[in-house]
């Protein structure tokens, strides 16, 4: 098994490297991820590179004529911890590094599963583009549209949108061992929501990310300007998309 999972990681590396060090499309994602690991060292830097070649890739394909700012969840990471980092691109700075809850059936305090399906109440991952604000059930809420098909892009038919929740808390964190849970959607604390959703209205890009293999290597914001290879996880994570 260690093997296995060395051989695995070095091949990540060598992909991503490869990818990242590219002359050309992936300068620019170079040059962006840096910036994203200096602003946020508490951040795991490959998620971030990540981040950073799915954005510029989605920037190539003409999904956004231009985006000012850009949100990563990291859902690799447990609930209790900050995971949504917000960066201000154009200033190049963090502009919020926060707690964010995942779907109740996605998993407890660690997130395991994820899913595109109506009730199914998980969180999504891929690439999404942030839309207008408006009131729901849930106060002030910031419709996504997925972008990842086959992974979120029926995030809009299943109402899954950016929004404040009285369960997102250090309190709530501390007492329970986990954040509350919402039914899909990437939870704030109520605090903070409603600055965060404004920051991002209207054409951010929100990059929520897992190890999940068939993501990495299926995701067309992987694709751009590189061999038609897959795209490895660093861990042995089975897929867990539904």
């Amino acid at each position: 098994m260690r093997r296995c999972l060395s051989h695995g990681l070095a091949t990540f590396l060598v992909l991503l490297s490869t990818a990242l060090a590219a002359p050309g499309a992936f300068a620019a994602p170079s040059v962006l991820a840096d910036k994203l690991v200096a602003e946020a060292p508490r951040a795991n830097p490959k998620v971030l590179a990540l981040a950073a070649r799915a954005a510029e890739c989605a920037r190539k394909q003409g999904v956004l004529d231009g985006f000012r700012h850009l949100a990563v969840i990291d859902y690799s990471l447990p609930s209790t911890q900050p995971r949504l980092w917000v960066f201000d691109l154009e200033r190049g700075r963090l502009m919020f590094q926060e707690l964010v809850a995942h779907g109740r059936n996605t998993g407890d305090a660690i997130a395991e599963r994820f899913s595109n399906t109506e009730g199914s109440h998980m969180s999504s991952i891929g690439l999404f583009k942030t839309l207008e604000p408006y009131y729901g059930s849930n106060g002030y809420s910031l419709r996504l549209s997925g972008l990842d098909p086959g992974f979120n892009d029926n995030a809009l038919a299943r109402a899954i949108v950016m929004h404040g929740a009285p369960y997102v808390s250090e309190a709530i964190a501390e007492r329970l061992g986990r954040l509350g849970r919402s039914w899909g959607c990437p939870a704030l604390r109520p605090e903070i929501a409603r600055t965060v959703i404004d920051t991002l209205k209207g054409g951010a890009l929100l990059f929520a990310y897992y190890p999940d293999r068939k993501w990495l290597a299926e995701s067309p914001y992987f694709q751009c300007d590189v061999p038609r290879e897959r795209v490895v996880t660093s861990t042995s994570q089975p897929s867990n998309s539904g």
